[in-house]
């Protein structure tokens, strides 16, 4: 049975370098900061949910701001947590929703953000549905027929979705190696805009490893440089 969830205004947020959470994923955590200790235990003793964001490169790299966010991140709900001998904790952390931070409440002793929830906007057409989502679950499999790097039980479960939006959450989680793609896709509340992007994305991934494969020949991959 799920239960109705009220997401409050203010959210604990961690910030992370290259992580890209979206609703419906599953994102291991291994908590071991102190901030992040007592977010853990506050989160643990409320209603276990948080939001997680990626650290944006971009202002960093141009601004002093203390771990500059991105703007849209997901918040998610604390599903397992154990508690290590240590003090550190592994958890398992399930997306819930996108929002969009409005502002930073404060740092001290972890960072708090007023956020908004935010709503996809769903392909409205039944056929065009099914056909966005079949032609990205092919060119996943083509990709991974090419023999592309990609986590075989995922592919094989995303056969089982047939929900679009949830389908192209979880594909972008796990399948996209594109971390810009992966942001961008994560911010693009129009979700057939959001399988096209993705679908564009694996289209140049099979042909760069068509391409590489035709200049590679025969050789094995140790021995490319040779050709």
């Amino acid at each position: 049975m799920e239960m109705e969830i009220t997401l409050p205004e203010v959210v604990p947020v961690m910030t992370l370098p290259n992580v890209t959470f979206f609703p419906q994923a599953l994102l291991p955590l291994h908590i071991f900061e102190p901030r992040y200790r007592r977010m853990l235990k506050d989160v643990l003793a409320s209603d276990r949910l948080f939001a997680v964001t990626g650290l944006n490169l971009k202002v960093a790299a141009e601004e002093e701001e203390f771990e500059p966010p991105h703007r849209i991140a997901s918040v998610g709900i604390v599903r397992a947590c154990q508690k290590n001998e240590n003090g550190t904790s592994n958890l398992l952390l399930q997306g819930l929703c996108r929002v969009e931070f409005l502002e930073i409440v404060t740092d001290d002793p972890y960072r708090k953000v007023r956020i908004r929830a935010l709503e996809s906007d769903p392909v409205k057409d039944a056929a065009e549905n099914v056909r966005l989502r079949t032609e990205l679950a092919r060119l996943i499999g083509l990709k991974q027929k090419f023999g592309a790097p990609m986590p075989a039980e995922m592919a094989d479960f995303l056969r089982t979705v047939d929900d679009p939006e949830v389908f192209i959450d979880l594909a972008a989680f796990s399948l996209c190696e594109n971390s810009a793609l992966k942001q961008k896709l994560l911010e693009t509340l129009d979700v057939r805009r959001r399988l096209e992007l993705f679908s564009q994305q694996l289209r140049y991934d099979i042909e760069a490893i068509r391409l590489r494969r035709k200049l590679q020949g025969g050789l094995p991959d140790d021995r490319i440089s040779s050709n």
